[in-house]
């Protein structure tokens, strides 16, 4: 993979791209799209997409950024609202093990987008060598913390740890990155709710939900099995009534079934690995794979092809990583106001 070339689309074709402004229903231009209609929906209050054929470059860019920071904004207003009424803010606590420098990047991010919308942010960064013991030393402790609404172990930890031991040492009502066997396996089951759900597969349903692209009776394919993304994103499409197909490291002629999903998510972080030639006319990708790639963000999808084939497609950067953090911070705001019998006032999704 490393011998490949990564392209952009010409500029002919980012002069095609438009985005879809939710919320007033306008298109303004924006980077990947060619024809397409507007049709209102029965109630009036919503629109959707209508994409047609195209033999030049069609993919709606999903703008994953501008949607994440529209959930900040609403969150802010929310915070400051349940101080006022109540003197609570909601807290997240971050247990980070070693120098992973990907995780530590994250990890700041985390406590930047918190102090944006105005969540207390509590970290804990514990040595390479430390023992499973202090890590759970920590874990209990905020678990009894009435100040910490939401707990979130940086995965992934170091090898001489008992990863599931840790997860399901968290308390489930701040289990806000979703990953307690209480949580999945409620998450699995029919008639049954979890407290939360992971937030990367959440963010992916998200984004769809905000681009009106309908999940209900499509075929969708998830490229990955892993705990934290591709089982979870799989759940979620089933619970929305989608004919869900996983591709894992065993699958044989997986580019035969992405080229029968209407909606294709991928997660394995392999650099453009799904080519064009993978992807239905039309379909809708999710790419949450993102690789360093000779000084730049790749993702699973090879864009530059992927562009030309699929109706709509997230960038990366700037597609499902935002939502990821947004819907941590949805999750803990959530969280604060279930422990606390806050009310919502607003459509703030939790």
């Amino acid at each position: 993979m490393a011998s490949m070339i990564f392209t952009d689309c010409s500029s002919s074709t980012m002069s095609r791209l438009i985005h879809l402004d939710r919320r007033n229903g306008a298109f303004l231009p924006h980077p990947c799209v060619g024809q397409l209609s507007l049709r209102t929906t029965a109630s009036g209050r919503g629109c959707t997409l209508s994409i047609r054929s195209s033999s030049s470059p069609s993919a709606i860019v999903i703008n994953g950024k501008a949607e994440a920071k529209k959930i900040r904004d609403d969150i802010k207003i929310e915070v400051s609202r349940m101080k006022e009424s109540i003197g609570v803010v909601p807290g997240l606590a971050v247990i980070l093990v070693g120098k992973n420098e990907e995780s530590a990047t994250y990890v700041r991010n985390k406590k930047k987008a918190c102090e944006s919308v105005g969540i207390k942010s509590f970290e804990v960064g514990l040595a390479e060598d430390s023992s499973e013991e202090e890590v759970l030393k920590y874990v209990s402790g905020f678990n009894d913390d009435p100040s910490v609404h939401g707990i979130l172990v940086q995965l992934p930890l170091p090898s001489h740890m008992d990863e599931q031991k840790i997860l399901s040492a968290v308390s489930i009502e701040k289990d806000v990155d979703g990953f307690h066997p209480l949580n999945i396996g409620r998450l699995a089951m029919r008639g049954r709710e979890p407290l939360f759900v992971p937030c990367t597969p959440k963010g992916c349903i998200e984004l769809l939900h905000r681009y009106n692209i309908e999940i209900k009776g499509k075929k969708a394919v998830v490229i990955g099995r892993s705990n934290i993304v591709g089982m979870p994103a799989a759940l979620l499409l089933q619970r929305e009534d989608a004919t869900v197909s996983i591709i894992h490291s065993r699958t044989k002629n997986p580019e035969e079934i992405t080229r029968q999903a209407d909606i294709l998510i991928s997660a394995v972080g392999k650099p453009n690995m799904v080519r064009g030639s993978w992807i239905k006319p039309g379909a809708v990708i999710i790419d949450v794979g993102i690789k360093r790639v000779e000084g730049r963000f790749v993702g699973d999808i090879c864009y530059a092809e992927a562009c030309k084939v699929a109706s709509a497609i997230t960038p990366v950067p700037g597609g499902v990583g935002p939502m990821t953090i947004a819907m941590l911070l949805v999750n803990t705001l959530t969280s604060a106001k279930r422990i606390h019998y806050f009310q919502s006032s607003s459509d703030l999704k939790g």
